[in-house]
């Protein structure tokens, strides 16, 4: 199949395990990065669609030109049909494959048997590592397995069962081409590095005033750290909560943006620390430049841990493109990403955090020189128009 030819009719299938809101990301489980791709192909002139399935409720997405195929997702046997329905869908000269799983990989492998189409197979996040990664083994008994397979609620059912997941994961090279977005994943997969972009036409500080916006949100009195994420204890937020202790000082706080889909752990955070915390409703993508535009300093404060060394965090290039100053710790990709434009401390590490906060705060100006040097060197390395790039150069290998 000659790609280049007739380049502004092609189309790309994006293939995502889950679009449900229970899920993680901004706009449902597992999509953002489906996104960003799908407005990085865009800029190409690529015709973009994104299928997935819903387990649970469906998610709200932002209004765009990329059309939307949702499927309900199921546990096995009956998931078999929805996956049926989904496959008839995918018409793409491309199929964009998101993530190693069998609701993903695995059925665009099979629909390539078929039609031959080309697959990508994009990797941002270690499935596997959730599990336990190399060291994850299924050995049941008899009963058990009997169990899994044949109750109602068995493990097996689930199509992304970690025993389908390690698998899949084996079958990876089976791909025309993978792309990653860390170090981590790459040295672990192999593939192209495609770092998340940012839109930095949104993400611009000049269509914002950072007091308007504190006084929107009820925040024009402090003095704003701010977290525009869902917690999760490898992201670190205890560690600056733990600074914020050590310093004391009245008017700081600490605005964590949305909140965790996955468990109680905000409840814990606000128990153990609620003087110091903020907490804003998840918002839609439009309004998280507005939000942004109303920290002091973003904090980024990962913990060495295989989960995030494993993912690009969207915070950071959310700071950099908004001009922000950026404390993050040295943890994966974090310091190559920000280069000499963040002040960064040793993870897990709350009293680098409380001497870093104290030091920015004495020197906002000189803070504010380095978010601006932070925001040409993401729109140089980490926008949109800079996947586009590197997409371009993929395609035109396949």
């Amino acid at each position: 199949m000659n790609l280049q030819a007739n380049k502004s009719k092609l189309k790309v299938s994006i293939v995502v395990s889950d679009l449900s809101s229970a899920g993680a990301g901004r706009w449902g489980g597992g999509s953002v990065r489906s996104f960003l791709l799908a407005q990085a192909l865009q800029k190409l002139n690529y015709q973009v669609e994104i299928l997935g399935f819903v387990f649970g409720e469906a998610a709200v997405f932002p209004q765009s030109e990329i059309q939307i195929n949702q499927f309900i997702g199921y546990n096995y046997p009956k998931f078999l049909v929805s996956a049926n329905q989904l496959l008839k869908r995918i018409d793409g000269d491309i199929i964009y494959a998101m993530r190693p799983k069998p609701t993903t990989l695995g059925l665009s492998l099979w629909k390539k048997i078929s039609t031959r189409q080309p697959v990508i197979l994009d990797i941002d996040d270690w499935e596997l590592g959730w599990h336990g990664g190399e060291n994850w083994q299924y050995r049941p008994s008899l009963k058990q397995l009997y169990r899994d397979i044949f109750k109602p609620d068995g493990a097996l059912r689930n199509p992304d069962h970690p025993l389908y997941l390690k698998f899949v994961e084996g079958i990876a090279p089976k791909a025309n081409v993978v792309t990653i977005h860390t170090k981590f994943l790459q040295e672990r997969f192999g593939g192209v590095y495609i770092p998340n972009g940012k839109d930095t036409d949104l993400f611009n500080p000049i269509h914002y005033n950072a007091e308007e916006s504190r006084a929107c949100y009820g925040l024009s009195d402090y003095r704003i750290l701010m977290f525009p994420g869902a917690p999760r204890p490898y992201k670190g937020v205890e560690d600056v909560l733990m600074a914020l202790d050590i310093l004391n000082e009245p008017d700081l706080r600490l605005v964590i943006v949305g909140g965790s889909p996955y468990d109680d752990y905000d409840a814990q955070l606000r128990e153990k620390w609620g003087r110091w915390i903020i907490q804003l409703p998840k918002s839609p993508p439009t309004e998280m430049p507005k939000i942004v535009a109303a920290a002091h300093i973003i904090v980024v404060p990962q913990r060495n841990t295989p989960a995030a060394l494993a993912q690009f965090p969207l915070k950071l290039t959310d700071g950099m493109a908004m001009a922000k100053p950026i404390l993050a710790t040295r943890v994966g990709d974090i310091p190559e990403i920000v280069g000499e434009t963040a002040y960064l401390v040793e993870p897990a590490c709350p009293e680098e955090i409380a001497t870093q906060i104290k030091l920015i705060f004495a020197d906002l100006d000189g803070a504010s020189e380095r978010g601006r040097q932070a925001r040409i060197r993401c729109i140089e390395k980490y926008s949109i128009s800079a996947m586009a790039t590197t997409l371009q150069s993929v395609i035109a290998n396949l």
